[in-house]
């Protein structure tokens, strides 16, 4: 293998690895937020707590006019055109935007919180709680904004740092909060507070930290501004949009549930959401944070950009795969630790989510393809096309299956997905699967499939084995790969130290 090659593993790794090792760690800070809510508000109160989540991420993201996304873009483009006075325009402007944006949205749900209620819950008495989410809107676009300058920048440690702060701060002040409430025998009460002090923790961490980033002081005209506004809100409005259709259709699904089964099965179909995407969750975050802004860097240069999708998929399949083996595995476990045994009936459903999460890690790196080259009309019919899929595979599936048929149609969402996106990056770039990714999949994907299989045929002591076989044999083959592919002395001296008390790798005397 070549230099370059090398060098781009150890940044995948490293990257991976700070903000993998940080989602861990808020993961955690997570998990028992989770559990004590759980505890709290029992399945249908989490079902409120689920709705009152999406209806924050949905209006976020029309207010957010996805410039945080868009600016992560922008900044990384500034910083690589080394013209630090367009670097500074950029940074102003996507503030006052964020600013500006999210003070809008939240606006508007305040004054719609009576209608959004009714539409939620079929009444108006959590129109209170809803006005109370106009602040975890406002919060969540400025953190997000400042955390697209500190990603932009590509400011890993930091954005890192950023995340595990706000995710134990606010779980410091979220639960005496819900806690409060429960003494008081109205723990539902407390939920929009909790999300709002969560929101406001995230809001001071990134000012923190983003005021690290030094620019230039600059006097935009009017005209430059604008430039710079426009610039932000072409790629912008593509991403509002898709974002919109992600969490509206994350909306429509929770309510159909609602309708055609009950609030408990939001619960459920919540909960079974979270656990699916935590370890992926933390993957494709750690995938985000680094390969967009690098990738965007070398758009123009096909076989480079397609080189790097490749690398990136398949030290996502490595990472991933003994993960979700593991959750397929103990799934009824992970659902009564993570939160209570009345959640039982999600354990169908939860299963079905990970098959599809698989594939999600895969489709994700082509994905971007499409936004670092700019193609912001194909990223947009892609997203509808999936999204659509989606909510019709919901409907129908959930009319034939009940609850599980919410993640039988996940899985299928993403094989669309995958297939779709396959074909247009090999038309848009020339794409084609490394060997190595081919290789990768003939291993993990019968495997997967016979642990999921035997979930369901085979006694439970005898499914346990097999899943606790197949993944310590996946997880030493992903370990000893990944050292392979990165020299020992480029990743962090903890991931040393543990790779070489587990004999994976030798040190090197001459590092």
């Amino acid at each position: 293998m070549n230099n370059t090659g090398k060098h781009t593993y150890g940044q995948i790794l490293k990257s991976s690895t700070l903000i993998g090792g940080s989602s861990v760690v808020s993961l955690a800070i997570g998990v028992v937020r989770t559990k004590v809510m759980v505890l709290l508000l029992g399945t249908m109160g989490y079902g409120v707590m689920g709705f009152y989540m999406t209806i924050s991420d949905l209006v976020r993201s029309i207010a957010g006019l996805g410039v945080n996304t868009s600016g992560v873009r922008q900044i990384a483009e500034a910083v690589g055109s080394g013209d630090a006075q367009r670097l500074a325009r950029t940074v102003i402007t996507l503030r006052r935007v964020a600013f500006y944006s999210g003070a809008l949205g939240a606006l508007l749900l305040l004054i719609f919180c009576k209608q959004v209620s009714r539409l939620t819950f079929g009444d108006e008495h959590h129109a209170g709680g809803v006005a109370l989410l106009a602040l975890a809107v406002f919060f969540g676009d400025v953190s997000a904004g400042q955390g697209a300058l500190v990603q932009g920048m590509r400011r890993i440690a930091d954005l890192a740092k950023m995340n595990v702060l706000g995710a134990l701060y606010g779980t410091l002040f979220s639960i005496p909060i819900v806690y409060y409430y429960y003494r008081q025998g109205m723990p539902e009460r407390g939920v929009a507070p909790s999300l709002v002090c969560v929101a406001a923790m995230s809001i001071v961490t990134s000012w923190w930290y983003a005021r690290k980033v030094k620019v230039e002081r600059v006097s935009a005209n009017l005209r430059e501004t604008l430039g710079e506004v426009s610039a932000l809100l072409k790629l912008g409005i593509v991403f509002m949009s898709t974002g919109l259709m992600t969490f509206g259709g994350a909306y429509l699904i929770r309510i159909f549930l609602r309708h055609e089964i009950n609030l408990e099965a939001v619960g459920l179909y919540q909960a079974a959401w979270i656990l699916g995407g935590l370890y992926i969750g933390v993957i494709l975050q750690a995938m985000g944070a680094d390969f967009y802004p690098r990738l965007t860097a070398v758009a123009g240069n096909n076989a480079e950009c397609n080189r790097l999708v490749n690398e990136q998929a398949e030290v996502g399949m490595l990472m991933a795969c003994p993960g979700i083996i593991a959750t397929l595995t103990f799934t009824p476990i992970v659902i009564s630790l993570f939160f209570s045994a009345k959640f039982g009936p999600a354990v169908d459903l939860l299963r079905w989510i990970c098959l599809g999460m698989v594939l999600r890690v895969v489709s994700w790196p082509v994905g971007f393809i499409f936004l670092a080259k700019g193609e912001r009309n194909i990223f947009f019919w892609t997203e509808v096309l999936c999204n659509s899929a989606y909510v019709g595979l919901v409907w129908v599936s959930v009319m034939k299956f009940g609850l599980t048929g919410a993640g039988i149609a996940f899985f299928a969402t993403y094989i669309i997905s995958l297939s779709v996106n396959y074909l247009i990056a090999r038309r848009l770039s020339g794409f084609r699967w490394s060997s190595a990714n081919r290789r990768l999949a003939l291993l993990f994907i019968p495997l997967i499939a016979v642990v999921f299989v035997a979930q369901y045929a085979l006694s439970a002591p005898a499914a346990i084995t097999l899943g606790v076989i197949a993944t310590l044999v996946t997880g030493v083959y992903s370990l000893k790969t990944l050292c392979a592919l990165v020299p020992l002395e480029r990743l962090p001296q903890p991931a040393q130290r543990m790779i070489i008390f587990l004999r994976l790798a030798t040190p090197n005397p001459a590092a």
